[in-house]
């Protein structure tokens, strides 16, 4: 059995498109399936949708937030209540085409493969800024933790022993997009090109995607802890290269007054201090968070999900 994981936020003109253009396709090609959607905290009527859906064809699931707790929490809260041999991750706006499930289900069931992972040979209609801070996020990533994310996305098939493995990991802040390939198993790809949205406008602003690139770095790798301390050795040879030319003109007798160059170092030293802390002291906060234990998510209400005494 197939399940499909569908994270929703207020999608309620998407959950009718994307439970009818999904169960027709899967029906249609003969494959046994359940569809998940996880309602993360919706102002609109979303939810309602969603158990409409739910009510017209049992195969259609639903879960729903206490709040907004965001897609990554979705994304497990789905992983941790399928019940299929293998999972799939599909936006509810639909700029993943569902056609390309029935591709990676071919290939998953037909291959010894554990992973198919979908890449976006295309982005669509994205504006120029959005492009450039992509670019820049998974270039960091890509240093930083080894991983090539440059056209990944969250549109992928994972088999049950990858999903296991994934709800065995016992962090709170977590990185899907880079979790799913740093757990291993055999990995396939296929390309698809993005499609417009069904309907609605997309949840993302700069701010948020900022804010999403910022804990996805910090979650997954330690590498601006790292750049602490080349900051530091970077300082260090600047201060010795300064104080030899400092050495050298009293010497001679060139020695001047070195007001502006103090002040100037200064301002430098100060600055690379206070961005230091800052960095560290991010470190922490996401350490405290950890340590807390709280969980990913709240589960105010089920549709159609057996055993909802799961945790």
């Amino acid at each position: 059995m197939l399940s499909v994981i569908i994270p929703a936020y207020n999608e309620q003109e998407n959950v009718p498109v994307a439970a009818e253009r999904v169960s027709c396709l899967l029906s249609e090609n003969m494959i046994d399936y359940e569809m998940i959607f996880v309602n993360d905290g919706s102002s609109d009527g979303t939810w309602e949708k969603i158990c409409e859906q739910s009510a017209q064809n049992d195969r259609v699931k639903g879960i729903c937030f206490s709040r907004n707790f965001g897609k990554e929490s979705a994304i497990f809260a789905g992983l941790r209540y399928a019940s299929g041999d293998a999972c799939v991750l599909i936006d509810c706006d639909m700029q993943h085409p569902p056609e390309t499930i029935i591709e990676m289900y071919n290939i998953w069931k037909n291959n010894d493969v554990d992973i198919v992972e979908g890449k976006k040979s295309s982005r669509g209609k994205e504006n120029i800024l959005y492009k450039g801070f992509s670019k820049l996020f998974y270039g960091l990533i890509k240093k930083a933790s080894g991983l090539d994310m440059t056209a990944a996305s969250d549109f992928k098939l994972i088999d049950r022993k990858a999903v296991d493995a994934l709800n065995a990991m016992p962090e709170r802040l977590t990185f899907f997009r880079a979790m799913s390939g740093w757990v291993g198993f055999k990995t396939e790809y296929v390309y698809f090109d993005v499609a417009e949205r069904t309907a609605g406008e997309s949840k993302w602003s700069l701010k948020s995607l900022f804010k999403y690139a910022v804990n996805s770095i910090s979650s997954f790798t330690s590498a601006p802890l790292h750049a602490v301390t080349l900051c530091g050795v970077l300082t260090l040879l600047v201060a010795l290269i300064m104080a030899v030319n400092t050495l050298y003109n009293k010497i001679v007798g060139n020695s001047l007054e070195g007001f502006t160059t103090v002040i100037l170092l200064q301002l430098i030293t100060s600055s690379i201090i206070m961005i230091s802390l800052g960095i560290i002291g991010f470190y922490i906060s996401k350490i405290y968070e950890e340590i807390k234990c709280r969980p990913r998510y709240i589960v105010r209400e089920f549709k159609n999900i057996k055993g909802e005494e799961k945790k």
